[in-house]
């Protein structure tokens, strides 16, 4: 029989419900934990308490939204990631920083079993899991919703039943899940891939439609970081926010994907990430400037499978690590300042500067000062297409 779970509560139906039906099918007390990375919506305090009212014996809210900004978002930030080149990792992202908080709240309540309201058919229960078991072996996990048959109309009915402070009625039709790096919608009408999105399905982002005066910012990064926008200082996470508002009034960073999920299906997902988004293409930009060829084009695959990782729930990993290390290498140039106009949907460069450039303008130019010595070319072009011509030649003798 279960002593302590330490549960992963969000305020919702399902995980408000989960603490009383945890006790009621396996006799344990219930810890509530919140974390708090940048979801916004209701008073975490609220929350708080309202855990407590569900029959929690003990309930916490631990503000991680420094931690997740500077530890999470940013490397994410360093290594370009985008899930099939498209997703930010918005609930990935999230996960390990959860469960690190989690962990230790399992150790301080002395909490043999770890619980989260995750279904068996998304990620997220392989993130919680994986990453739970990786820092601390000796915990177990429980999934209500998925192992105690928690049905929602079981939930409704328990939450009636027993009276508690959560309203069973309103229900919207979408899953959704967000924080500081983004927002992300699911199930619903949507489930159906030729249905468009409709315009009240976001809230991180206007209608980018909308005509609007276009928005013109100067972002400043050192060694892959933003650390200026406009000239102001700027903390990581205030990076994000100020570049959430601001792309997002124009309609940035609105994704439609069916993606691969890591259980094996695909799903329709709708995104809004419109700080990150922007983010990226300006440090994508500067990438461009200031890392050689070779290092720039390996990083591209270095990126994507980092993002593979962190998606697939291996954020705890000796190779997420690893690139990681090499990753910070990559941005140890990637230092200046890129221009961006924000308007219509898009975030597009129009000025790029650094004191790390590797663009040299009499390379580069055309006109009087060119310093290319365009008589070298003749024989690099003869060396660089000596093995293909090679090989060309001989299949044509072999097979005609």
């Amino acid at each position: 029989m279960t002593d302590r779970v330490v549960l992963a509560y969000s305020g919702g139906l399902d995980t408000s419900v989960g603490i009383g039906w945890v006790k009621e099918q396996t006799g344990a007390e219930v810890i509530a934990l919140a974390v708090d990375v940048g979801q916004g919506g209701e008073d975490m305090e609220v929350i708080r308490k309202r855990a407590l009212a569900c029959g929690a014996v003990e309930s916490e809210v631990a503000d991680a939204r420094e931690e997740f900004a500077d530890e999470y978002c940013l490397p994410a930030l360093k290594a370009d990631a985008l899930y099939m080149d498209r997703y930010p990792l918005v609930s990935a992202l999230s996960r390990p920083v959860i469960v690190k908080h989690l962990v230790a709240a399992a150790h301080k309540y002395n909490a043999n079993v770890v619980a989260h309201g995750c279904t068996g058919k998304g990620n997220d229960q392989v993130r919680f899991e994986v990453g739970i078991r990786n820092l601390a072996p000796n915990l177990t996990c429980l999934a209500p919703v998925r192992d105690l048959a928690l049905t929602r109309d079981k939930a409704i009915d328990f939450a009636e039943r027993e009276g508690l402070p959560i309203d069973v009625t309103s229900k919207s039709p979408y899953s959704i899940d967000q924080n500081v790096w983004g927002r992300a919608v699911e199930t619903g009408f949507l489930e159906d891939i030729w249905n468009g999105p409709t315009e009240h399905l976001y809230s991180y982002t206007q209608d980018p439609a909308v005509p609007r005066e276009a928005d013109e910012v100067v972002i400043t990064f050192d060694r892959g970081r933003p650390v200026k926008i406009d000239g102001q200082d700027v903390t990581m996470l205030q990076a994000i926010e100020i570049m959430n508002a601001r792309a997002g009034a124009h309609g940035i960073g609105r994704i439609d994907v069916v993606e691969d999920r890591l259980v094996g299906i695909k799903s329709r997902e709708i995104y809004e990430s419109p700080g990150p988004m922007a983010l990226i293409t300006a440090h994508m930009e500067l990438m461009n400037v200031t890392v050689e060829r070779e290092l720039l084009r390996y990083s591209r695959g270095v990126s994507q499978r980092w993002g593979e990782l962190v998606y697939d729930g291996l954020w705890f990993s000796p190779l997420r690590n690893a690139l990681d290390g090499l990753l910070e290498d990559v941005n140890a140039s990637v230092s200046g300042e890129v221009r961006m106009t924000l308007q219509g949907g898009r975030a597009v460069v129009t000025g790029r500067r650094s004191d790390a450039s590797l663009y040299d303008y009499g390379l580069a130019t055309y006109d009087s000062g060119d310093t290319f010595d365009q008589s070298l070319a003749h024989g690099f072009i003869e060396l660089w297409g000596l093995p293909s011509r090679m090989a060309y030649a001989r299949d044509n003798r072999i097979h005609g």
